[in-house]
């Protein structure tokens, strides 16, 4: 088995030992500024630049008068040999969210946001994007494992009037995923805008459990996006560190809206596809509800929980049991962003409330079942196969005091390899991680198991200041010396900035092609023009 070189604080296969880094003074960028700064001055450096946004409240003040979109279901077409192929068009256009007032906006085959596609495990999936905006746009698979070329990240541009049409075969559990474009430095307007939308992954094992399935009657996507409108109706940006925060939520499309649900059982896939809020999910009247999934697929029994958090790009399947008659309010309450988090940056979202999605039970219910007591069997990545570890310490808009460089590679991996990667916010501010083509397991939150809602398959993961994340992955499958996969924040205006980092996956042995710049240990990015310029 390969040595991975440059790996920090590498131990032997069979350590299982959970530390934090020692903290350091770091560069930090806040906002549009490079402020180097330590202590108390990061305090004074970043609220210069980012003044706290008063609390959003909109409990009880919502009327619920519309019903929830329903994001279509997209036309699929198969080939004789099975390949199924989805046209995705991204347009512009203009949305009215309300009555007389027109917003610009983007979409997949629409005004605003995407078709839900739906695919099945071992399906030979081939979409297309014609990109028929005025900009350069990817399309990226988020939470999908398909080989990099694939991956619809920024090495993948596509240019107005142009088409990409990738194609791999789908191999994984079933899950809830989504698509969106991430262009260079671009992502957070494209995304805020409206670009996204949800991919369905299905499989024999959750087919075959008593759960809800008929979209949009008891299967329900809901898409949160958070808006701030101007007297004119378009979008606004605001200046907070995290990025725009709006004061108004958007779900499905829909401000204010209401589900008549006809079944005594309801699925909602909840995707946070806000570029940069931290949501709480609860209900109005504090009822349990059974999360059924994360954001890579089943969890191997529901987990009874009053309320979940989702950083932005997580997502969540929760099943809720309704009364004849009833109605009740699903709601974000204000979030927890950690014990160390600090109002120093903005507020970041932490004290505003919101009513999201009113559940109006109807007087005679279906009988959809029981919610199950086991779900699926995941089998746990052992440590002792991990043949290294890597540190990711996140800062500013910087990981391991770097920022993203098209042409550096960060991390070469070896296929068919299992890694540990230990991730840390050191700044008091929210940050997330996300990972491309993998989905991780969480051994440890800050050296204790980690809660039910993070035991099962993840692809993003909030990261409370100050508290170490150890996740395990594997590598599998794919193996490419000219196209990267990513790491980064996801929330947007972070990953604009340069929050961003790369990766390959290479066969044994395989060399670095001379093209790119290696650089596998954390650093100023200027220390040295020829710094990390090595190949393996």
């Amino acid at each position: 088995m390969r040595h991975i070189p440059a790996f920090r604080g590498a131990r032997s296969r069979r350590s299982h030992t959970s530390t934090h880094r020692l903290r350091r003074p770091r560069a930090v960028l806040a906002t549009a500024s490079v402020l180097v700064v330590g202590g108390l001055g990061l305090t004074i450096g970043i609220t210069a630049c980012a003044p706290s946004s008063p609390a959003v409240d909109t409990v009880g003040a919502v009327d619920f008068e519309t019903p929830l979109a329903m994001p279509p279901l997209a036309e699929r077409t198969v080939d004789a040999d099975g390949t199924v192929h989805v046209d995705l068009k991204a347009t512009s256009g203009s949305t009215s969210f309300v009555d007389g007032t027109e917003t610009p906006t983007l979409g997949y085959n629409g005004s605003y946001l995407g078709p839900t596609i739906r695919v099945h495990r071992d399906e030979h999936f081939a979409p297309c994007l014609t990109n028929e905006l005025s900009e350069v746009t990817t399309l990226h698979w988020h939470g999908t494992h398909l080989p990099a070329a694939a991956d619809g990240g920024p090495h993948q541009p596509v240019e107005p009037g142009q088409q990409w049409c990738p194609e791999w075969t789908i191999d994984q559990p079933a899950a809830t995923l989504w698509y969106h474009p991430h262009p260079h430095e671009e992502t957070e307007r494209q995304v805020g805008l409206g670009l996204a939308g949800m991919l369905q992954i299905e499989d024999d094992v959750e087919a075959a459990l008593p759960l809800p399935r008929d979209y949009g009657v008891d299967d329900v996507p809901v898409v949160i996006q958070d808006a701030r409108f101007s007297d004119e109706g378009e979008f606004q940006k605001t200046q907070d560190f995290v990025g725009t925060l709006g004061d108004t939520l958007l779900v499905n499309g829909t401000i204010g809206p209401y589900f008549e649900a006809t079944t005594n059982v309801v699925r909602l896939r909840i995707l946070n596809a806000s570029p940069a809020r931290v949501y709480n999910f609860a209900f109005d009247d504090d009822r349990e509800f059974a999360m059924i999934a994360s954001g890579g697929g089943l969890l191997e029994k529901p987990a009874q929980l009053d309320h979940i958090r989702l950083s932005p790009a997580e997502r969540a399947e929760i099943l809720v049991k309704l009364e004849p008659g009833e109605t009740v309010t699903l709601r974000s309450n204000p979030p927890n962003l950690g014990e160390s988090f600090q109002p120093i940056t903005g507020s970041a979202g932490h004290d505003d409330r919101f009513d999201v999605l009113q559940l109006r039970a109807a007087s005679e219910l279906d009988h959809v079942g029981e919610i199950p007591e086991t779900l699926t069997t995941i089998e746990p990545i052992d440590p002792a196969d991990a043949v290294g570890e890597r540190s990711f310490t996140l800062n500013g808009h910087n990981i391991n005091d770097k920022q993203m460089k098209m042409d550096r590679i960060d991390a070469v991996a070896t296929v068919n390899t299992t890694e540990i990667w230990n991730v840390l916010n050191e700044m008091p501010a929210p940050h997330n991680f996300h990972v491309h083509d993998v989905q991780f397991q969480v051994l440890s939150v800050d050296g204790m198991p980690p809660p039910p809602e993070l035991a099962g398959w993840k692809d993003t993961i909030y990261l409370e200041p100050d508290v170490q994340y150890r996740i395990i992955m594997e590598f599998t499958d794919y193996a490419d010396g000219d196209n990267p996969y990513m790491f980064h924040c996801h929330l947007l205006r972070h990953e604009d900035a340069g929050m961003m980092g790369q990766f390959l996956v290479m066969e044994p042995g395989a060399n670095v092609p001379s093209r790119w710049v290696v650089d596998e240990t954390p650093g100023d990015d200027d220390n040295s023009a020829d710094a990390g310029r090595h190949q393996h």
